[in-house]
């Protein structure tokens, strides 16, 4: 793991319906102890004014709207999204190494452009989930093929469950950024997400990255949950 990329290794998941409630919410947490995303809810209700407004305010923010369209297409919404100043942006690995490559491109001509990552396998997704949609492989296997192509690509690294992290770390080396969604607190509700992981395990299988939005977002006292997360995590041997 290439531990000079990181900083804050939390990214809060800001899924509120609106930009009120998410600015509100923003308030509450601190730009150098966390991260932020903004998905495509949001970003569809409140626009790039709202990302521009958190990236104003401090936040390293990751724009996770997981372009997936001809490549053409997906290189103008990359060129765009990195004009907003996102820290982190994402495409769908499974749009092939043309459209990564042209998002790859797209980001050329800025300075300081945006970590460009791509989607492996969704955690929401389990193995019969993919039978259904024509793919034969279990999780974890299409997920290394999809790592693989995105590496080869000219990724910075992909969005995968904690799960496959370790293979992941393994298949695509140090420097490849590995990003998990589906992290959860031991006591927390596993609502909608299928393979998930407690922080420190997947700091422990070499995630580079977390995303975690409702342990921190429902808490009564957000900051704390995230304290106790940073300092969960700073225990992990490197």
């Amino acid at each position: 793991m290439n531990t000079a990329q990181h900083g804050p290794r939390v990214i809060v998941a800001l899924d509120y319906a609106g930009a009120a409630e998410a600015l509100a919410f923003a308030e509450r947490l601190d730009p150098a102890r966390c991260r932020v995303k903004v998905g495509k809810e949001l970003f569809t209700v409140a626009g790039p004014a709202l990302v521009e407004q958190l990236v104003k305010r401090g936040f390293d923010l990751f724009l996770d709207l997981k372009y997936h369209d001809i490549p053409n297409t997906v290189a103008s919404a990359c060129k765009s999204a990195a004009g907003l100043g996102v820290w982190m942006i994402n495409v769908h690995a499974s749009g092939g190494r043309t459209m990564m490559q042209a998002a790859r491109e797209a980001l050329a001509g800025f300075a300081r452009p945006p970590k460009l990552i791509a989607v492996t396998v969704l955690t929401s997704l389990g193995a019969e989930d993919l039978r259904e949609t024509g793919h034969a492989e279990p999780p974890e296997v299409l997920a290394e093929r999809l790592a693989r192509l995105a590496a080869a690509s000219g990724m910075d690294g992909v969005v995968c469950s904690a799960q496959e992290a370790p293979r992941l770390r393994a298949a695509c080396g140090p420097d490849f950024c590995l990003v998990t969604p589906g992290i959860r607190l031991p006591d927390a509700a596993q609502d909608d997400q299928k393979r998930i992981v407690t922080p420190q395990a997947a700091i422990a299988g070499g995630a580079d990255y977390l995303v975690i939005g409702r342990p921190i977002t429902r808490a009564a006292d957000p900051l704390a949950v995230l304290d106790r997360i940073n300092a969960d995590i700073a225990a992990v041997p490197v």
